[in-house]
């Protein structure tokens, strides 16, 4: 059968008759199982996604069938689903199984979505090339001694193996763009707040996203639609309306593209990566855009701005996780103290411990101006000069990530080193805006390249238009 790269192309040979929604899942069930060697999938709903496939093949039949039927997809191992386990990659959460349904994941599977399985990812989202797993390192099909990206290296993996049409991740510092861009297809981070976090496991509340992953522009925005919008469950998420993404246009007038100098000019970034960005950069100047430079005077305030705030947030967040009420306990306990900190220890992996700790001094009485409220506020700082850039300019263009993929234990004993993977991902989350990663050819190597689009809050629309625009060739 046909590898398919496109929503598209399923729904086309769907209303042929070519294929049915059991064959599609029998197809990817068959790659799944040649593909183990890369570490994807912790779960396979093999039976269940089979009683789906059965499910969506007769409402096709009857005409009832919803905007998703035949989107075969994967989840991230962050999002509940109710009666399926879920882990975040952690052996902290041993044996747990989800009470509830994610927001978003209902409305997919309202959508007639077939949910294929659970998908491998860095303990409790952080990480940058999903080494942190408890369930040992995801593998770049496009080279297996290659990380895939992170945090949801997994669900893009998933995506370029052809292991399912698309996978939901989560982005807080660059999750879903990362690894997409390492990976070769396409990741979108909406604004923050345009789709619920309800049935997500928080690593960082104030960053946290959740967003799909998928082989193209058009299949992301579709997948956006449907998880996007209002929901009593969750009081950050915002009322906005929801717009039509996936058939967005750009206005019928020349574009105002501001580039990152840095992302072009910086020694830091790989020579190739530097050079395909220049290319799209000439590329829309021919097509009669306007596209300038700009310097972010904050940038290398970026970095320690996020990770201060973000380990702050997990400090919080991870509390819950002690071993008491659910989840991995250790067994050698002899009183309350000892059961907290031996199942904390033994339950959660060197990265996340590293993290609670981080984010437990800067919030601690002695530190706490010195660290956090002074983070606080260069954070606003960047989320200005952000606004002052989109003043002048409809987009903000850069590489998603300074390199290619690198080798699987090039970076684990160098955490600063891992943590610029993320450099000009994580702006997006610190201010709340949408952004999205499409591919920008190869590097000598063969391995793929990203290029990352920044627009205002809530114009997912006109983002994944200027993707269109460029995945289909300036």
């Amino acid at each position: 059968m046909t590898v398919y790269r496109s929503f598209t192309s399923v729904q086309a040979d769907l209303k042929t008759g070519a294929v049915t929604c059991r064959q599609l899942v029998e197809h990817y069930l068959t790659r799944i199982a040649d593909h183990q060697h890369l570490n994807v999938f912790t779960d396979v709903y093999a039976d269940e996604a089979r009683q789906q496939a059965d499910a969506v093949d007769h409402k096709l039949a009857s005409g009832t069938a919803g905007r998703l039927a035949g989107m075969v997809i994967g989840l991230k191992d962050v999002l509940c689903y109710a009666g399926h386990g879920v882990r975040a990659g952690s052996r902290i959460l041993d044996g747990f199984t989800a009470q509830f349904t994610a927001t978003a994941v209902e409305r997919l599977l309202s959508e007639d979505a077939i949910i294929i399985g659970r998908q491998n990812c860095d303990e409790f989202a952080m990480g940058s090339s999903n080494e942190n797993s408890a369930f040992g390192p995801v593998r770049n099909a496009a080279d297996p001694e290659r990380v895939p990206g992170g945090s949801s290296g997994g669900s893009a993996v998933a995506v370029q193996a052809g292991l399912c049409l698309a996978s939901i991740g989560s982005d807080t510092g660059g999750s879903v763009r990362q690894p997409a861009a390492f990976c070769g297809v396409v990741g979108l981070k909406p604004t923050y707040g345009r789709v619920s976090r309800w049935g997500l496991i928080a690593y960082a509340s104030s960053f946290d996203c959740i967003g799909p992953i998928a082989n193209n522009p058009d299949d992301a925005a579709l997948l956006l639609e449907v998880m996007a919008g209002a929901d009593e469950f969750d009081s950050t998420v915002s009322s906005q309306p929801v717009s039509a993404y996936a058939s967005a246009q750009l206005p019928e007038r020349p574009l105002r593209i501001a580039y990152l100098r840095d992302g072009i000019e910086s020694t830091g970034v790989d020579a190739s990566i530097r050079e395909a960005t220049q290319q799209t950069i000439d590329a829309l100047r021919g097509a009669g855009h306007t596209v300038e430079p700009v310097e972010l005077s904050l940038l290398n305030s970026l970095l320690p701005t996020y990770y201060i705030l973000t380990t702050a947030e997990a400090s919080s967040n991870l509390s819950r996780f002690d071993g008491v009420r659910y989840g991995f306990r250790d067994t050698s306990v002899t009183d309350l103290l000892s059961l907290y900190k031996k199942s904390r220890t033994a339950g959660f992996g060197a990265e996340v411990r590293r993290r609670i700790l981080l984010g437990t001094f800067a919030l601690s009485a002695s530190y706490y101006d010195a660290y956090y409220t002074k983070a606080q506020q260069v954070r606003r700082l960047i989320r200005d000069e952000t606004e002052r850039v989109f003043a002048e300019y409809d987009f903000l263009l850069s590489p998603t990530t300074p390199t290619t993929a690198f080798k699987l234990g090039e970076k684990t004993e160098d955490s600063l080193q891992m943590y610029l993977a993320d450099i000009f991902t994580v702006q997006a989350n610190v201010v709340g805006y949408p952004a999205l990663s499409i591919p920008n050819g190869t590097d000598p190597a063969g391995l793929p390249i990203g290029l990352q689009l920044m627009a205002p809050p809530f114009q997912e629309g006109a983002l994944v238009a200027l993707g269109r625009h460029l995945y289909n060739g300036v």
